[in-house]
C-alpha cells in the first residue's frame, strides 16, 4: 500500500508535492521520493524514511520545475531495505519515463521473465513497479514507433499495459517534454482521483485528502480502467482504456487504510466507518446483554467512528481507556543485548480509572493477526477491568491480500481456519464479536453519495476469500506469499500503534 501524488503547473511543484505527500504519509512511512520536470530533466530525490525525514531544504531546491510526482511507500513485496526500490522510478527509454505506482501485480514474476527473454529489457530490483515501468515504456515504444508522441497513442499504450499486466495498479507517470499521464486499473481496486487547483493546475493523488488539503478542488475519481493525460500545453485528455471495467474498489481501504477525511468512489470514508459502528451495534446486542455493558473504548486509531455510533445506539458511555504514544522510535540492538521484540505496552498507555471494576467492550477496526489484540485484552484485565469483551467492525480476516495492502500469510491470520470460539481463547477475552461480511459490504455502500459511479462490488478477498480479478488460485497465493516483504526486527517499527495520528487529526 503506498501513496501517490502527481502536479501539472505552471509554478514550481516541489512544495506543493512534499505538501500532499505529507496528507498521505499514513498509506506508507518505509521511503518517500519525489520527481520534477524542468526543460525535458528530471529531478529526483528519494530515500527510506518518512516525508519530514527524507526531504530537507537542500533537497527541495534541487527539484525545480513545473510539473512533478511524488510517492510514500509501504513496500509489500520486494526487498523493504533496499534504497534503490523507493519510487519513483526512472527509465530514459522512450523519450524519458519516471513513474509511482500503489498496487501489487499478481503476475509480476511472469513479466520480468518476458521483459528479458521478448522486450529485451533489464530488471534491475525485485520490484514490481519496475516491471510496470518497463512494461509501459516498451507499450509506449510500440504504439509511437519513432513518431512524434500523440495523446492517442498515450491511450493504446495503456490499453496494452492493460492486457499484460495483472492485479492493482493505480499508476501516475511523467513522459519527458510531453506531460503527466495516470491511469487505474481495470478493476479500480486502487484508488485515484484528481482535481484543479488555480490557473489550470491540476494534481492527481490517491485521496481527496491530498487534493483538498492541499486548496485543490475535488473533480472526480478516475474510473477503472481511465487514463487521464496533461500535456504541457495544459490539455487534458480522458480514455476508457480497457475492455471490461469494473468497480471493485478494495475494501479495506473503508475499514482502515484511507483517511476519514476522504471520499473515495463516492464513499465517504467517515461516513462508512460510522456504519460500520451501526452495523455491529446489532452483532453485539445479540452476543453480549448491552446491561452486561458498561463502557465502551476503542482501540485507537481509526476504529473510534465506529465505536462512537456503537456506543450511541447501545446507550452506553463511550471513552478513550488508550492513549497511544506518538513518538516510538525504532529498536536498537546494543552490544551484548539480544533481539528485543517491541511490546504494545510501549505504544499504548491505560487509563487505569476508566478500565477498573468494569465490563468494557474493546472496538477494533480488525483483527488480523491477533497478537496485538491478545496483548491490549490482557492490559485491559491488568488495569482492573472485571470483563472484556472485543468486537470487531471488520469480519475475520481469513485470507491474504494479493492487491498491495501487507495482510500476511494465511498461517499468520489468527482467524485462519478456526472458529470464532477458538480466535476468542486465544485472545483471551470473554465474548469476541466480529462484523459479517454482507454486514459490513452494506454498511460501506451506504455512505455512497448518491450521485457517484456505481460500485459494481468490492474487493473484500481477505475477508471472502473472493479475487476479483479471477487469476488467483492457491499457488498463485502461496508464490505470492514467499515474495512478500518481511519484517526486520533491527529496523523502525511502522506497525500502526507506533505511528503519529495522521489519520483523526
Amino acid at each position: 500500500m503506498c501513496g501517490i501524488v502527481g502536479v501539472v503547473s505552471n509554478a514550481p511543484v516541489n512544495q506543493l508535492i512534499y505538501d500532499a505527500l505529507l496528507l498521505l504519509q499514513h498509506r506508507g512511512q518505509d521511503a518517500a521520493g519525489i520527481v520534477t520536470q524542468q526543460d525535458q530533466k528530471f529531478f529526483m530525490h528519494k530515500a527510506k524514511g518518512m516525508v519530514r525525514d527524507v526531504f530537507r531544504t537542500r533537497n527541495m531546491r534541487a527539484l525545480p520545475g513545473p510539473l512533478g510526482l511524488g510517492q510514500v511507500r509501504y513496500p509489500t513485496a520486494g526487498n523493504a531495505f533496499s534504497e534503490e526500490e523507493a519510487q519513483p522510478f526512472y527509465v530514459n527509454a522512450p523519450f524519458g519515463l519516471v513513474l509511482v505506482h500503489n498496487g501489487n501485480l499478481t503476475n509480476a514474476q511472469a513479466l520480468k521473465q518476458e521483459m528479458s527473454s521478448t522486450d529485451h529489457r533489464h530488471i534491475n530490483t525485485e520490484s514490481d513497479s519496475e516491471v510496470l515501468l518497463n512494461v509501459l515504456a516498451h507499450e509506449l515504444e510500440k504504439t509511437t514507433r519513432g513518431l512524434p508522441l500523440m495523446h492517442q497513442d498515450v491511450f493504446d499504450a495503456v490499453k496494452r499495459v492493460h492486457h499484460r499486466v495483472k492485479g492493482s495498479y493505480a499508476v501516475i507517470a511523467m513522459i519527458a517534454g510531453h506531460g503527466l499521464l495516470a491511469f487505474r486499473d481495470p478493476y479500480g481496486i486502487r484508488p485515484l482521483c484528481y482535481g484543479l487547483g488555480p490557473n489550470g493546475a491540476i494534481m492527481v493523488a490517491s485521496e481527496s485528502v491530498a487534493l483538498e488539503g492541499t486548496g485543490y478542488a475535488f473533480q472526480r475519481d478516475l474510473a477503472p480502467g481511465e487514463a487521464l493525460y496533461v500535456a504541457l500545453d495544459g490539455s487534458v485528455h480522458h480514455a476508457q482504456c480497457a475492455q471490461k471495467a469494473s468497480l471493485h474498489p478494495c475494501i479495506f481501504e473503508y475499514v482502515y487504510l484511507a483517511r476519514p477525511d476522504s471520499t473515495m468512489d463516492g464513499i465517504s470514508v467517515y461516513q462508512a466507518r460510522l456504519n460500520l459502528g451501526e452495523s455491529l451495534a446489532k452483532r453485539v446486542i445479540s452476543t453480549v446483554p448491552p446491561q452486561d455493558i458498561d463502557v465502551v473504548i476503542p482501540i485507537p486509531e481509526s476504529s473510534r467512528p465506529s465505536a462512537t455510533q456503537l456506543a450511541h445506539l447501545l446507550g452506553k458511555p463511550y471513552r478513550e481507556g488508550f492513549v497511544k504514544n506518538r513518538y516510538v522510535g525504532r529498536t536498537f540492538i546494543m552490544p551484548g543485548q539480544g533481539v528485543r521484540k517491541r511490546s504494545v505496552r510501549q505504544k499504548l498507555n491505560v487509563i487505569k480509572s476508566e478500565f477498573a471494576g468494569r465490563n468494557v467492550l474493546l472496538v477494533d477496526d480488525s483483527i488480523v493477526r491477533g497478537t496485538t489484540s491478545k496483548e491490549i485484552v490482557m492490559m485491559a484485565r491488568d488495569a482492573g477491568a472485571k470483563k472484556v469483551y472485543l468486537a470487531s467492525a471488520a469480519p475475520p480476516v481469513r485470507y491474504p491480500n494479493v492487491y498491495g495492502i501487507d495482510m500476511p500469510t494465511s498461517a499468520e491470520l489468527v482467524a485462519f481456519d478456526r472458529s470464532v470460539e477458538e480466535v476468542r481463547e486465544i485472545i483471551g477475552c470473554d465474548a469476541l464479536i466480529y462484523q459479517d461480511v454482507e454486514g459490513m459490504k452494506k454498511a460501506i455502500l451506504a455512505a455512497q453519495q448518491s450521485d457517484s459511479s456505481p460500485i459494481d462490488g468490492f474487493d473484500a478477498s481477505c475477508f471472502d476469500g473472493l479475487y476479483v480479478t479471477g487469476d488467483i488460485a492457491p499457488e498463485d497465493i502461496a508464490r505470492l506469499g514467499q515474495s512478500r516483504v518481511n519484517g526486520d526486527e533491527n529496523a523502525a517499527d511502522n506497525s500502526r500503534l507506533s505511528l503519529p495520528n495522521f489519520k483523526d487529526e
